[in-house]
């Protein structure tokens, strides 16, 4: 067909989205690493603001000891925590990460309980 009525993939029964539905093994690996070097920036910070006595637990800023101590590690997490995010409007309530704009700079490691 030629002209306004053209058929193009998405009408003729093609894929209309290009991403994929599941993360590649790739995306996987390179999400764990940033998860571990975020990881490794906390542990840097807590410890260069962290007061000169030893029996000193906090330090002083309230959202450092927040991802330090109640901020989960990307080790404790488990996968599904790691790969899906929660999402009202989903039917298991949880969308993959992947699927989120942006998510390569979002930090996805806190979920409401229980979901």
């Amino acid at each position: 067909m030629f002209g306004p009525f053209k058929g193009t993939l998405p009408t003729l029964g093609g894929l209309l989205w290009k991403r994929s539905w599941r993360m590649s093994k790739d995306q996987k690996f390179r999400l764990r690493k940033r998860m571990q070097l975020v990881d490794r920036n906390i542990e840097v910070l807590y410890q260069s603001l962290k007061p000169a006595g030893e029996g000193q637990v906090s330090t002083g800023h309230p959202k450092i000891d927040h991802l330090k101590f109640v901020f989960p590690k990307e080790n404790e997490m488990k996968p599904v925590d790691k790969y899906t995010t929660f999402n009202k409007n989903a039917k298991n309530y949880r969308k993959a990460v992947h699927h989120v704009p942006k998510w390569t700079k979002l930090s996805f490691r806190e979920n409401p309980k229980y979901f």
